[in-house]
């Protein structure tokens, strides 16, 4: 086996490795979930890279982006052609280039690690390449309103590495992933004693982490909760069209009616088209005065307008017991509001989205009061950013997010999302209801399981027990910065000698 691998590897085409290494990777994402492909894709990487020049590994590494990403999430050009109103060449256009410029991230990566690889043979695979992958998948995250998708960590949410993510989240994960590619690749490599040790501590790598799975890092907080999610199924060719309106309305009431037997009833994001202030005194009043007298929190997304200044928001309100209201703070770049307006000119034209000006709210912490717990909540793309969720926590008894996954139509944008949902409950140790227009909606316990799911393009509900919980996990608590900081230590650790050399350089 062994031997097949290390022919694989050392006989094909550095820059075709990198490029299908990348694709390979795709695979360890829902719907796939065959985590360990990330593990080769990983070993594969660095075998491109082995020998190359600073340029060359940055252009390898490019490719491995390029695969990854064109792969993984081509699946755009969907929001900007069918939903967007973009002309196909343009919307294929603009993703391509969207999909070249974060593949420079992965570029980067490569050229770090040739570029300050000194040897011996173990620093590039174990030291360098989980450092600089991990930083700049960081940096990806933020930089530039962020785009998170496709971390590394995330396909390892149902093996024995997700163990990790309550201690060092998602990014953290990633870390260990690129880190159990370069044991492989090592395995694979090294001779002897050398090698015995290789697999030895990938092993302990990954038993490690099927023993921290078992852990619970939260307690129990009351009694369990009924709790409905619901998914009209409305397209969004018809979602924003005014005729459409009473229909819409109309779908989501019976759904709320069959199912206020719950004590918790969930509805997607924007699930009604219209102002709060344009149907408070005909919709919500009366739908609220009955979920009071059944003794039923109900949560439901819609835009929000401030009347004074003529701004609005995208909400999340909660009616029953008491109503509050909660507004999206971490907006989708040209979906939810267009950035840099003034430099981009003639190119904003392109996009004809609905509701593409949305104003981000000033919520001091994603928290939702429903009834005697407090939810903390996230509005479709806040889920992808982690340190954001964990602000409500410790208070956050459980976890909602409520999306609208109808703009990436059928393809593998809903599941990826899904899958990220998975990675925020069990980094917090909270259970998590998601509510989406078309789907897929589910409710996940505080491991990161699912307990039931709804299929997408199917109008219905799922319904469960939740258990509130209490209690913080290691990541909740400290957030991103260890996992950082182990990053940069790595690069720092590895490049010494060729940072230093650098410095004596520039003193002279």
């Amino acid at each position: 086996m062994v031997p097949l691998l290390k022919a694989r590897l050392t006989g094909c085409h550095p820059a075709l490795l990198a490029l299908g290494a990348g694709a390979l990777t795709v695979l360890s994402f829902a719907p796939f979930s065959l985590f360990p492909l990330a593990v080769l894709a990983s070993a594969a990487f660095y075998q491109s890279l082995v020998d190359a020049s600073p340029r060359a590994a940055f252009w390898r590494g490019w490719l491995f982006g390029v695969g990854l990403l064109g792969v993984g999430v081509f699946w755009i050009r969907i929001s900007l052609n069918e939903f967007g109103n973009m002309d196909a060449w343009a919307a294929h256009l603009l993703t391509a280039l969207f999909i070249a410029a974060m593949a420079l991230y992965y570029g980067t990566t490569g050229w770090l690690v040739r570029r300050l690889d000194p040897g011996p043979a173990w620093v590039g695979p174990l030291i360098l390449l989980p450092g600089s992958t991990v930083l700049l998948e960081w940096v990806r995250g933020w930089l530039f309103t962020g785009f998170p998708w496709l971390s590394l960590g995330y396909g390892q949410i149902a093996g024995p590495l997700a163990g990790y993510a309550p201690l060092l989240g998602v990014h953290g994960v990633s870390l260990l992933v690129v880190l159990s590619g370069g044991l492989l690749w090592c395995a694979i490599h090294w001779r002897d004693r050398a090698r015995h040790g290789a697999w030895i501590a990938l092993a302990a790598l990954w038993i490690g982490g099927a023993g921290l799975s078992a852990v619970d890092w939260t307690q129990p907080s009351g009694p369990p909760l009924r709790a409905s999610v619901l998914q009209a199924n409305i397209p969004q060719a018809i979602k924003w069209d005014p005729e459409a309106s009473r229909m819409i309305a109309e779908t989501y009431v019976d759904l709320t009616l069959k199912h206020l037997d719950s004590d918790l009833i969930v509805w997607p994001e924007t699930a009604l088209p219209d102002f709060l202030h344009q149907i408070r005194a005909s919709l919500l009043d009366p739908l609220a005065e009955r979920a009071r007298a059944e003794g039923a929190e109900i949560v439901l997304g819609l835009p929000v307008m401030d009347l004074e200044s003529g701004r609005y928001f995208n909400g999340l309100l909660a009616i029953g017991s008491q109503e509050d209201l909660y507004a999206k703070r971490h907006l989708v770049p040209f979906g939810e509001f267009l950035p840099f307006k003034s430099w981009l000119g003639p190119l904003v034209r392109l996009f004809e989205i609905p509701m593409s000006d949305f104003s981000p709210g000033d919520n001091r912490r994603p928290l939702l009061n429903l009834g005697v717990h407090q939810a903390g909540v996230s509005i479709c793309y806040e889920d992808a950013f982690p340190t954001e969720v964990i602000e409500a926590l410790p208070e956050a008894a459980y976890l909602i997010n409520v999306s609208n996954d109808a703009w990436f139509g059928d393809s593998l944008a809903p599941p990826q999302h899904l899958e990220m949902a998975r990675m925020r409950a069990l980094e917090t140790g909270r259970d998590l209801l998601r509510a989406t227009n078309t789907g897929i909606s589910a409710i996940i316990d505080h491991r990161g399981r699912l307990i039931d799911t709804l299929p997408s393009f199917v109008r219905g509900a799922v319904t469960a027990e939740i258990q509130p919980r209490q209690g913080a996990t290691p990541f909740s608590q400290r957030g991103n910065w260890p996992t950082v900081g182990l990053a940069f230590a790595l690069i720092l650790l590895g490049g010494w000698r060729r940072l230093q050399s650098t410095f004596s350089k520039w003193v002279r």
